[in-house]
């Protein structure tokens, strides 16, 4: 039998998940509810970006019934909001919570009346007390064709400048390093309260905090210049950015009703190369989207070639049912997408590899962290290169200078 006031609770998916299941647990523990193996209350934080994600859900669902029987199981996330009517047939679930109204989950468990969502939550999450990802933003108001996330997470809305230097103040309370400045369209913050994402940098920046700061990913065309001149001459925010490409050719990001071309991208890659040498720039692409053609293919992956950029994070196309793209004609076959796949792993792979060699030699200020690994600790750059040196505990959570060498980086 489950023990009375515990819970359990597992995210799938993004960082913003991530941040607000921290904020859950926190709720819970605050209210006298524990942590436990064997919960009363089971918390799903769900994610429905791909097939390959839903399919995670109902299977972490399924094994977690079958382990805890008699326990209440919750989903909530993105999944509960596109399928909550599926969701409630499944054994063992009792309650589901889309992401407007998620944090109420709390309220759930504790028995009490539950109110409308508020416009916004904020929330935060910290790993090992070393990082944080704040929560800034939630929502999206781009219909990008592939996409489901503005159905799941509503329209953009966002927190106060105040209260997330409010945020800031608790996070450094916690004992973190470095915080991470997360939502689901970040540079779309503050544009229906009269603020900007600049002027939320610009805030920051101005503030003086001692930790760093890492922006995540943001649209192409709102990364305005005055973002990344801010970075070229701060001390707080990282030499690193993430950017969205999605695909290289310009008839597809049509397709996808993109917001930027691709000559734009690359305006962006060489501001930021021009401002700030060092820095890691990241940049995400979909393999195998309806309509792409060899040619079209081709046409991505010498772009990406072209461009100084440092990594990529891949994505197969998932058909998504309810979407445009999910209707087009020209689907590419799987293995065809498989293909395309493999290869912008590969070319990453080489780009990442190209980048740690352009820094060899360098002594760059690195954040430890806590994970132990065969008697290694590792850490992370300001430019986020991975690196890794004998455990010493009394370096987790510090930031010290680091000589980059062929044997103590880590490509993953």
């Amino acid at each position: 039998m489950p023990i009375k006031n515990t819970f359990s609770i597992h995210t799938l998916g993004c960082k913003l998940n991530f941040s607000e299941s921290s904020d859950i647990a926190r709720q819970l523990t605050a209210s006298g509810f524990t942590q436990n193996d064997s919960p009363a209350y089971i918390i799903i934080n769900s994610c429905a970006v791909t097939a390959t994600a839903e399919k995670k859900g109902r299977n972490l669902c399924a094994k977690l019934h079958r382990e805890h029987p008699d326990a209440q199981i919750i989903i909530i996330g993105c999944y509960a909001a596109l399928r909550a009517n599926d969701i409630a047939q499944w054994p063992g679930v009792v309650a589901t919570f889309g992401n407007e109204d998620k944090m109420n989950v709390v309220r759930f468990i504790r028995g009490e009346e539950l109110p409308d969502a508020p416009t916004f939550f904020s929330s935060h999450s910290t790993h090992d007390r070393t990082r944080s990802f704040l929560k800034i933003q939630d929502g999206c108001d781009y219909h990008c064709s592939y996409c489901t996330v503005w159905k799941a997470r509503g329209v953009s809305r966002s927190d106060s400048i105040a209260h997330v230097l409010d945020e800031i103040h608790e996070i450094m309370d916690e004992g973190a390093k470095e915080i991470n400045i997360t939502g689901v369209n970040i540079g779309d913050f503050g544009r229906k309260n009269g603020s900007s994402f600049t002027e939320l940098v610009n805030a920051i920046e101005h503030e003086n905090f001692p930790v760093r700061f890492r922006i995540s990913s943001i649209e192409p065309n709102l990364l305005t210049d005055e973002i990344i001149q801010i970075v070229a001459d701060s001390s707080c925010f990282m030499p690193h950015f993430h950017i969205p490409l999605q695909s290289g050719c310009n008839k597809i990001l049509e397709k996808m009703l993109r917001r930027y071309r691709r000559e734009l991208f690359a305006e962006k890659v060489r501001k930021i190369k021009e401002k700030i040498p060092e820095a890691c720039i990241a940049l995400d692409v979909i393999a195998g989207f309806p309509g792409e053609t060899g040619e079209d293919f081709n046409d991505t992956y010498q772009f990406i070639n072209s461009l100084p950029i440092s990594y990529l994070h891949v994505f197969t196309y998932s058909k998504r049912p309810g979407t445009p793209a999910a209707e087009m004609k020209e689907q590419v076959s799987p293995p065809e997408k498989k293909r395309r796949t493999l290869a912008l792993i590969d070319l990453s792979q080489k780009k990442k590899q190209a980048f740690y060699q352009q820094h060899l030699g360098e002594t760059r200020p690195t954040l430890w962290e806590a994970e132990s690994k065969e008697g290694l600790m590792f850490g992370f750059t300001d430019n986020y290169l991975k690196v890794k040196r004998l455990y010493d505990p009394s370096l987790v959570n510090t930031i010290t200078p680091f000589t980059i060498t062929d044997e103590n980086i880590v490509i993953d």
